[in-house]
């Protein structure tokens, strides 16, 4: 699918109550983020994201991400 060190996009969900808040996750460029190369944490994260819309977290937006 896609290699995470070489990503160029991620999946945002930005809080819906602070701004600068929220959660990111590397993804393709049509937003969808390969469960099998997130660490533990991470994934869980992203479970927890995708829940929580609608409730504390905007629905995601993809983004691209300079590469350094």
């Amino acid at each position: 699918m896609f290699e995470p060190t070489t990503c160029q996009f991620q999946l945002r969900f930005q809080s819906l109550f602070h701004s600068g808040r929220g959660f990111a996750f590397p993804c393709d460029c049509q937003g969808h983020v390969d469960l099998d190369h997130l660490g533990e944490r991470t994934r869980t994260n992203y479970l927890f994201a995708r829940a929580m819309v609608g409730r504390d977290l905007a629905v995601p937006a993809v983004e691209a991400v300079a590469l350094h």
